[in-house]
């Protein structure tokens, strides 16, 4: 199995308290951390607004986060979890995500799904389409820059995205361009476009689910005649680890608590019982013997995210060193 981890941007209120002069530092501090060890590949959101509910409090821009982490990172690859498709032109995104790959010499990933966050679509202009027009999009759009990335250069006359010969050029370092992970678990849109184009898919880590959605997988790619062994299936997860379950729990407690006043008492239970559920919640070896099942079940790719990061790595340093090599 390999691994990548989410760097806090703000998105999930994981930046509170730290003053936004010195958040980039933070971040970089992270990434850094991650580039020296044992992660393959970094992640951020990619939101504008706080979630579960919108605030003033910092969410920064993603794109602009992987040119800062190409710059300022050696060997780690950078990824978004996930890009939406409507938020930006698919020619210039396509423009976007190479000049990353070429900054940080073939490191690049491109993330990429419909987008759901209604608010913050609204907020910044975007309307909010119907979900078969966020998925046209999308569609469109992956075919924009497979295109750009393929052949140098655009054109497409389609419903929703219209180009004519625009050009991508430089192209990608990497052979083939920026590898795709088609986010989402649609079954009958997301998932198809994720057998024609995706390198790697990402949808949810619950045993039952994710075989559902890999059968389906499977059965689109034997329509398109494409080797689903070419795709790597990838969860991601939220990430609570301890020596025992009374830390973990403690550990819990201390995130619920930061996020309390920022998100109610409502929806900081429904957090709560999300972690208590997550497969990557608990000691070294319950979070290793799920993931081990998840391999088991053909998951090669696990993406933790670590909601205490910014504050205390104690619980990521456990993850490198008993984790990792359990199940790697």
């Amino acid at each position: 199995m390999r691994f990548g981890i989410f760097v806090p941007q703000g998105w999930r209120f994981d930046l509170v308290g730290i003053d936004p002069a010195q958040q980039w530092d933070v971040m970089r501090s992270l990434a850094a951390h991650a580039d020296a060890g044992k992660w393959e590949t970094l992640f951020v959101y990619d939101h504008f607004h706080t979630t579960p509910v919108h605030s003033a409090e910092a969410t920064h821009e993603a794109w602009t986060l992987m040119a800062a982490f190409a710059a300022s990172t050696d060997r780690i690859r950078l990824g978004q979890m996930c890009t939406c498709m409507s938020y930006r032109n698919p020619a210039y995104l396509a423009k976007v995500a190479t000049t990353v790959d070429i900054v940080s010499g073939g490191r690049a990933e491109m993330g990429i799904g419909g987008g759901w966050y209604e608010h913050e679509w609204r907020a910044y202009g975007y309307g909010f389409p119907p979900i078969k027009e966020r998925l046209g999009r999308l569609r469109e759009g992956v075919e924009i820059m497979h295109q750009a990335w393929t052949t140098g250069s655009a054109t497409l006359d389609g419903e929703y995205y219209q180009v004519d010969g625009a050009i991508v050029e430089p192209r990608p370092l990497q052979q083939g361009g920026v590898p795709l992970w088609i986010a989402g678990g649609g079954e009958k849109v997301t998932l198809r476009i994720a057998a024609k184009y995706a390198n790697y898919t990402n949808y949810s880590a619950t045993l039952e689910e994710f075989d559902r959605k890999s059968e389906i997988l499977a059965g689109h790619c034997a329509d398109l005649g494409r080797d689903m062994a070419e795709i790597t299936r990838s969860a991601s997860l939220n990430t609570i680890i301890a020596p025992t379950e009374a830390e973990a729990r403690d550990r819990l407690a201390a995130v619920v608590a930061r996020l309390l006043p920022h998100v109610g008492q409502e929806r900081a239970e429904v957090i709560e019982r999300d972690y208590l559920a997550s497969p990557g919640f608990g000691t070294p070896e319950q979070v290793a013997e799920r993931l081990s099942a998840l391999s088991a079940h053909g998951m090669g790719y696990a993406i933790h995210y670590f909601p205490e990061a910014a504050y205390d790595r104690s619980g990521i340093e456990l993850f490198e060193r008993e984790v990792i090599p359990a199940v790697s």
